[in-house]
């Protein structure tokens, strides 16, 4: 079923290849960026700041749209297993993750989150795998591993980070198999903004019970900056382009189209901080618009 209303569903498909295009840049930035954060912020106060800024924003905007706002009794408990898995493990995973290790390596194990979503697409949702599903994936997969091979030892010699963010890409994939198998009556705007707010809510009481709570003692102007970047970009608008998407796109070309971000995330970290960018990162751009080709350029035949 649709994630988006069924107005936003019946929107024509460029749109969603537009969104998934820009989210899957401002996510790509994110990745170096919130490393920027952490390095001033601690975990769980840079986290619970995000999501304190981002939901209710969301739930703002959709006010002042004239969204509708209300959330149906039998929605309730899908939203609050799509906020677990979406926001609060996913945030978590994923922040530890990156303080552990290379932001751009971070990506590149987060983005393992297609091949978990496609396969649960199948069995939840029913969603065709096919050929081309199946070879996309494996061309994207295979530039996640060009990536990730120049640094097994490494990863190896510090599991903690790379197990972080396998669980957070496991996560994710979870939550977006969840959104995607309810049809939900408020707006895409509105339901961001109350998974938001309703996942935020255990790391916000625990930032404030851990402490200490903002955190932000340390933080320069830098820090502050990429701080406001991941609220407003990678958190306001690209988990609100999404959810877009995923009302209009399957599982499967969703997230295959998602697999844009480890390569951005890889060469915005070169640009950023000045991590390695090498062959394995050359093969992985090849590869990843390879799987692209194969499943959203339709055949001349079917063109016709």
């Amino acid at each position: 079923m649709s994630t988006a209303p069924a107005a936003a569903a019946r929107q024509p498909a460029p749109v969603a290849y537009l969104l998934l295009a820009a989210l899957s840049l401002f996510w790509g930035l994110n990745w170096p960026i919130m490393k920027v954060a952490l390095g001033e912020i601690p975990v769980l106060p840079f986290r619970a700041l995000c999501l304190l800024g981002s939901g209710p924003l969301l739930l703002a905007i959709a006010m002042l749209r004239g969204d509708a706002m209300a959330l149906r009794r039998h929605e309730v408990g899908p939203l609050l297993l799509a906020a677990l898995f979406n926001v609060t493990l996913w945030h978590v995973f994923s922040a530890y993750g990156v303080s552990l290790m290379a932001a751009g390596r971070a990506s590149i194990i987060a983005y393992t989150m297609p091949a978990w979503a496609m396969l649960l697409g199948t069995i939840v949702l029913g969603e065709p795998f096919g050929a081309r599903g199946l070879l996309a994936l494996t061309l994207g997969m295979a530039g996640v591993g060009a990536l990730l091979l120049p640094d097994l030892d490494r990863i190896a010699a510090a599991p903690l980070g790379a197990g972080a963010m396998v669980l957070a890409a496991m996560s994710w994939a979870a939550g977006t198999v969840v959104m995607k198998r309810f049809r939900w009556g408020c707006s895409v705007v509105a339901l961001t903004g109350w998974l938001t707010v309703l996942g935020g809510l255990p790391i916000v009481l625990a930032a404030m019970v851990i402490g200490p709570f903002p955190g932000l003692e340390r933080a320069d102007a830098t820090a502050m900056a990429a701080l406001a970047y991941v609220i407003l970009m990678g958190m306001v608008f690209s988990q609100w382009a999404w959810f877009s998407v995923l009302g209009r796109l399957p599982v499967t070309v969703a997230s295959i189209g998602s697999l844009a971000v480890p390569v951005i995330g890889v060469m915005s970290s070169a640009l950023l901080l000045h991590e390695r960018v090498g062959t394995g990162e050359i093969a992985a751009l090849l590869l990843v618009v390879a799987a692209f080709a194969t499943v959203l350029l339709r055949p001349a035949a079917m063109r016709r």
